[in-house]
Parts: structure tokens; C-alpha cells; sequence
């Protein structure tokens, strides 16, 4: 009895453990809701998810493609990120407007600022159809066969969902490389208006500096509602549209989250890597991270110089440089941790077991998966190498590359277009997205990031040429003086909008001889060209063979290695639980769970500039103005807990045991960030923006205390 009574325990405390890994489809709890239950959740499963009455779902949406947000409110109002409305933010800023350093608040239904591309997605219901994606599929078939089952099984569903539910979208997403196949049904508003957001004093507090670290101070969140027409349905944007009336919305607690407590996330997170294999990982920390570290280490320096030199260029960059540093960053947290808790030995010490578990009968046809899925890593190497350095290059480095294949179209098909009446409004679209992009652009900052990230895009490229591929490489032409002497000569179109724009403006068959022969045209053409001819097709060759034995790898290991288990992030709804609680992630070292205005205020006092406030933030902390919103005489800013989060979560509702919001997501620690591919429960940390903190920003900070109004604050 003593010995049953023992190891009973004992696996009561490893299920609470693995518990607090994991990102849970909402429609399938069952395997961990009584976990989530001795957590302390107060609700029903059908209380989190339900599609036959209003549940906690109905108040999650995707936020603009890749955060989420949740709403607050019976008139459709949303928090999110101040990070993912960054860029409708400073969109709307000027000069005359400085929204990102003064922040902005609407004061009625009227001042709300529309955002032309915004739009949030709910989840209407969330369907199995893994029998029906995978009927016809046998063990030990060729992937070419199964591949045709896939995409017939799949053209069926998807022709069947879309007649079965009209005004609805679908989302047909694989689950476990194609071990479990999920049908999302959606429903998309695309009026999305800014009602209010902090100064970046609050907002983006702590900069680059304490950009994925704990302790951390950043009220990162940003205020937005949902319009719909008469009817309450999606509608494009109108001023006859009114607020969106939710099925549900989440109620806000007053008496924030405190250690021990039950802590929940809700929401969208863009995707995790735990089923990978030592191959893989070997790849990331020693080839991937490393090449994209360094080309954006180059980046981020040249912005961060060039963007304290001015105001104006400080508003043009500020969206850029962070969407640049929040990847880089990670990354090098990610490096730090994966190399600390030797992630790399874990997983050959995890596929050892697995081919022990091969030897035998049961197991023994999956005997050569882990041969297959190295010999395919060796040869995808190169082509990852060269993919992941052209996304850095064109889509995180110099612009003008990515600007000018915009041109492409017209480049190519004037003759068809003009035909066809078109002409006219593809010149219209460009000139459009034209001043989009000079708005933002500076040429001397273009000329230095050009400068310094061709060698280093070069080089990358080299490795695939070097590996024996005789492929056309994605290289520019051999950087040298001339290169830049062109570009300060004035010898390009791109350079300068109003020479393009007066172009456009005037348009003919000339003027597509001259873009055709541009600099920037001309090397963007070659580089797309063998991107999209060259490396990605064979990179999703061998991707989709990797997938192919990933998928039995995975399948092999859910047998074997029985238990509750959860399928890596893919942007779709999930789950995460766990506590409220601090850490001690290294030695000698132990973080409290929570933080305060008081922590502001230190670090202002260093002058660092990331640190830096207003004079209004400054008395109010001074004063401990903080109104209704204290937990004895404090006025806590963020707190952490084990909740498994990552990418896409950034926005999604904190909740309590009753379901009541108690933070905003954000953020993990810095040695949290290696939870993308292995899970340290004792270490892994989320970081959330007190809901309180938030609302004293809102009420007492900005004055704009009427939204309160529209939400329903609970206090026990």
C-alpha cells in the first residue's frame, strides 16, 4: 500500500507538471481539464468553449492577421498590444500629431481613428475532420499517394464548408504534421477603428532594453473597437456602421492576480517547435539564429543611430525597428537558453530511446524515420541558409528591393493591362502605395543598411553555391563603390517620390523601359525570380518530405510514449494554463511575480533613454496617484506566471479561475524564449500588463475614464 500510495503521488505531481507545458485546443480539454480544475478553474468546459451558446471564445479574436485581442465590452471594445497596434498608431502620427510620444485618445465615438487593413477574426466553431482528411490513407504508403489523397480529401471538405456555411470562412489546418486535421470556421470584421493608445512612455517603457526580460515595467497595450452594420454582420467601413454587439466579453477584475493564483491564456499563438528533432535544433543554434542575428544586429544599429539624429525620422522608423528587433532579440534570449538547459542533448537523448523503442516488433517499421529525416535535413540545409537570408535581406534590410518588384505587374503586362482597361487603376494602386512607403523612407538610411547587409547576403548565398547545387544563385551584382555611387548619383527612379510619382503620373511605353532598366528593378526581378524559381521550390520539396516522416515520427512517438500530449502552435485558438508565480532562473538570482510604479521610477533615474517619461507620468508616480486602482498603497504594473505562450499570443487575455480579466499578455522572459522548442516549467515565465495598471493609464493617466463605462469591473 505504501508503495502504491507513493507512486501514486508521484504521478499525480508529474501530470501537474506536464499540465502547465502545453497550448490546448479549446474543443478538446478533456484530457487536462481536471488539471486545469486543480489549478483553480471555476469554469465549465462548455464555459471556455461552446458553439450552441456565448462562451469565452466569443470574446477572442485574431488581431490584424498575428496578435490577438479580446473585447471588454457590450459596444465591441478591444485590448490589445500596444506592439501590434504599433502600426496603426504611427500611421496616423505627424509632426503636428506625435501619437506615438504623446499617445492618443478618443474622447467620443467620433475622434476613433479608422484603420484602413485592420481586421479581427473569430473563431465560430472548430471541427475535427481528421477521418474524413486522412480516409484512404495506409500505413506504409508513398508520399506522392498520399499527398493526392490529402488534396483530394481536402478540396472535398473545403467545397463542402463553403456551401454548408455562407458569409463564413474556413481554415483547414494540419495538426502534428497531418496526424490530426482541425475545420475552423471564422467570421471577419474589417472595420476596425483606434480608439485610444499610450505614449510610447508607457507603451513601449523599457525600449530595447528590456525588450524580453524580466523584472519589466511596459504598459504594452493599445485600445480599438469593432464596427458593424445595422444587423450586427462584417461591413466594410462606414460612418452609418455602429459598435459591435459580442456574444461575449470579458468581465475585469479589480482585484488583480496574486501568487499561487489559477492563470489562463487565451488566444492565437503563432506557432511552436517541440516535436522537432535534433537535426533541426542543430540547425537553428548553429546555423539559422546565428545568420539572422548577425544581419540584424547591422540593422538595428544603423536605425537606432539614425533615429535619435531626428524627430522625423524617429516617426518614420519607429514601426520598422521594432518589428526588427522583437525577432532579433528572441532569438538571442532563444540561443542563451536552448545552449543553458543543453535542449540539444535532450532531443539525441529522447530519439535514443525512440530507436531503442524501433527494435522492437511493435515499433519496428518505423526503424528507419530518424535516417530519413537526417539525410533530408543535410540536404535542406543550404536552401533553408539561402530562404532565410533573403527574407532578411528583402523584407528587413534595404527597401527599395522589395518597393520596386511592386512594379513588376505593370512592368511586365502593360500591354495586357491597357487592353483590358486596367492600366489606369494598377497606375493608381502603385501611386497609392507610393506615398505609403516615402512617407516613411529615408535614403541616407537605405544607403547605410544597403551598404552594410549586401556582403553579409552575399555570403549567405555563397554556402548554397559552395555545396555543390548548380543552381542560379539569388546574388546582387558584386557590391563595390560603384554600386553606391549610382544610388547617390541620383541614377535611380526609386530614390525619390516625386520623381516616380510625376512618372506615374504620366505614364507610357517609355517609362516601362525605364523602370525595367533600374537598378533597384532590375536586381529585384533577379532576386525574385531565383527565389521563387529556385530556392523555394525545392525547399518545399524537401520540407514536404520532411513532413512525411515527421508525420510518422510523430505518430510513432504518441504510441510509444503514451500520454496527454498537444500539437505544436499554428495560429489557431488555444488554451495555456498554469500559476501565478515567480522565478529563480539562474543561480543566486530570484524574481518576484509582480512589479511596480515604483520600478519605473528607478529606472528613469538611470537616463537610460529607453527609460525615459513625461512630466505628467512622473508626478502622478510621485504623488502615488493612483486612484482606485492600488493593491495595498502599490500600483503593480506586470506580473508573470507558467504559461505557455509565444508568437501570436501577444495581445490575448490573462484570465483568472472565473474568467475574469486580470492581465494583457506581452512577453516571456528572456530565457523563456527557448519555449519554442523545449518547455523548463521551473523557468519558463510569461510576462502580462496588469489589467489595473491599465486602467489608471486609461482613467487617471489620460482621462479618458468614460470607457470604463462600457466594462463590467468586479470586485470580490
Amino acid at each position: 500500500m505504501k508503495k502504491f500510495y507513493s507512486t501514486a503521488i508521484l504521478c499525480t505531481l508529474v501530470t501537474l507538471l506536464h499540465a502547465k507545458e502545453g497550448m490546448w485546443i479549446p474543443s478538446l480539454l478533456g484530457a487536462v481539464y481536471d488539471d486545469m480544475q486543480a489549478y483553480g478553474l471555476k469554469l465549465t468546459q462548455e464555459d471556455l468553449y461552446s458553439v450552441n451558446h456565448s462562451s469565452v471564445k466569443d470574446a477572442i479574436v485574431l488581431f490584424g492577421g498575428g496578435c490577438t485581442a479580446e473585447i471588454v465590452s457590450n459596444e465591441g471594445l478591444l485590448f490589445t498590444n500596444h506592439h501590434c497596434g504599433f502600426d496603426y498608431v504611427q500611421f496616423h502620427t505627424t509632426l503636428q500629431h506625435d501619437y506615438l510620444k504623446d499617445g492618443f485618445w478618443a474622447m467620443n465615438h467620433t475622434e476613433e481613428l479608422v484603420c484602413n487593413g485592420l481586421s479581427v477574426v473569430f473563431i465560430v466553431r472548430m471541427d475535427d475532420v481528421t477521418d474524413r482528411m486522412r480516409k484512404g490513407i495506409a500505413p506504409g504508403m508513398a508520399q506522392k499517394d498520399v499527398d493526392a489523397i490529402l488534396t483530394a480529401n481536402r478540396k472535398l471538405i473545403e467545397e463542402e464548408y463553403k456551401t454548408n456555411n455562407p458569409g463564413l470562412g474556413l481554415q483547414l489546418k494540419a495538426f502534428n504534421y497531418g496526424n490530426q486535421y482541425f475545420a475552423m470556421v471564422t467570421k471577419t470584421y474589417n472595420d476596425v477603428r483606434l480608439v485610444g493608445a499610450p505614449p510610447s512612455a508607457v507603451g513601449k517603457f523599457g525600449g530595447d532594453t528590456d525588450n524580453w526580460v524580466w523584472p519589466r515595467h511596459t504598459g504594452d497595450f493599445s485600445v480599438f473597437r469593432i464596427y458593424a452594420n445595422k444587423d450586427n454582420e462584417p461591413a466594410g467601413y462606414s460612418k452609418d456602421n455602429v459598435p459591435f454587439k459580442p456574444a461575449h466579453f470579458l468581465p475585469i477584475s479589480m482585484d488583480g492576480a496574486h501568487e499561487g493564483d489559477f492563470s489562463m491564456v487565451y488566444g492565437f499563438p503563432g506557432r511552436t517547435d517541440h516535436l522537432l528533432t535534433s537535426y533541426a535544433v542543430d540547425y537553428v543554434m548553429n546555423k539559422s539564429n546565428p545568420m539572422r542575428i548577425g544581419m540584424r544586429d547591422k540593422t538595428i544599429a544603423i536605425m537606432a543611430e539614425r533615429m535619435r539624429s531626428s524627430d522625423a525620422l524617429r516617426i518614420k522608423y519607429a514601426a520598422k525597428q521594432s518589428d526588427v528587433a522583437n525577432a532579433w532579440k528572441k532569438w538571442k534570449g532563444q540561443q542563451i537558453g536552448l545552449t543553458n538547459f543543453r535542449a540539444l542533448d535532450q532531443k539525441k537523448k529522447f530519439e535514443a530511446d525512440f530507436s531503442a523503442g524501433t527494435k522492437t516488433k511493435d515499433f519496428a517499421s518505423y526503424g528507419k524515420v530518424l535516417q530519413k529525416l537526417d539525410s533530408l535535413y543535410k540536404l535542406m540545409e543550404p536552401h533553408a541558409i539561402a530562404r532565410e537570408a533573403f527574407v532578411e535581406y528583402v523584407y528587413y534590410g534595404p527597401e527599395l528591393f522589395n518597393f520596386a518588384y511592386k512594379f513588376n505587374d505593370l512592368v511586365n503586362n502593360y500591354d495586357t493591362l491597357q487592353a483590358k482597361g486596367k492600366l489606369q487603376s494598377t497606375i493608381d494602386v502603385l501611386k497609392a502605395d507610393a506615398r505609403l512607403f516615402y512617407k516613411d523612407f529615408d535614403l541616407d538610411t537605405e544607403i547605410a543598411i544597403y551598404e552594410a547587409l549586401t556582403p553579409l547576403y552575399r555570403s549567405a548565398q555563397t554556402i548554397r553555391n559552395m555545396s555543390g547545387i548548380n543552381d542560379k544563385p539569388e546574388l546582387l551584382p558584386v557590391f563595390d563603390d560603384s554600386d553606391l555611387n549610382m544610388i547617390v548619383a541620383g541614377k535611380s527612379i526609386f530614390q525619390d517620390s516625386t520623381l516616380l510619382i510625376a512618372m506615374l503620373n504620366s505614364f507610357g511605353k517609355k517609362s516601362v523601359k525605364k523602370i525595367r532598366n533600374d537598378y533597384f528593378y532590375s536586381n529585384a526581378v533577379d532576386m525574385f525570380n531565383n527565389y521563387n524559381k529556385v530556392t523555394v521550390p525545392r525547399y518545399r520539396e524537401l520540407q514536404s518530405q520532411i513532413d512525411y516522416y515527421m508525420q510518422q515520427y510523430t505518430e510513432a512517438t504518441a504510441l510509444m510514449f503514451p500520454g496527454d500530449s498537444w500539437a505544436d502552435a499554428n495560429s489557431t485558438l488555444r488554451i495555456s494554463f498554469g500559476k501565478v508565480e515567480g522565478s529563480e532562473p539562474r543561480d543566486g538570482e530570484v524574481y518576484k511575480y509582480y512589479t511596480t510604479s515604483d520600478g519605473i521610477l528607478e529606472k528613469y533615474y538611470t537616463q537610460n533613454p529607453d527609460f525615459e517619461l513625461n512630466p505628467r507620468l512622473i508626478e502622478l508616480f510621485q504623488k502615488k496617484s493612483y486612484g482606485a486602482y492600488a493593491d495595498n498603497g502599490e500600483l503593480r504594473i506586470c506580473y508573470t506566471g507558467s504559461n505557455h505562450t509565444t508568437g501570436g499570443n501577444s495581445g490575448s487575455p490573462a484570465l483568472n479561475g472565473k474568467g475574469e480579466l486580470t492581465g494583457i499578455n506581452f512577453d516571456r522572459s528572456w530565457e523563456s524564449t527557448m519555449s519554442d522548442i523545449t518547455y523548463n516549467p521551473e523557468i519558463c515565465r510569461n510576462i502580462m500588463v496588469d489589467v489595473r495598471y491599465v486602467l489608471w493609464v486609461i482613467d487617471v493617466y489620460a482621462g479618458a475614464g468614460y470607457l470604463l463605462n462600457e466594462m463590467t469591473l468586479v470586485r470580490k
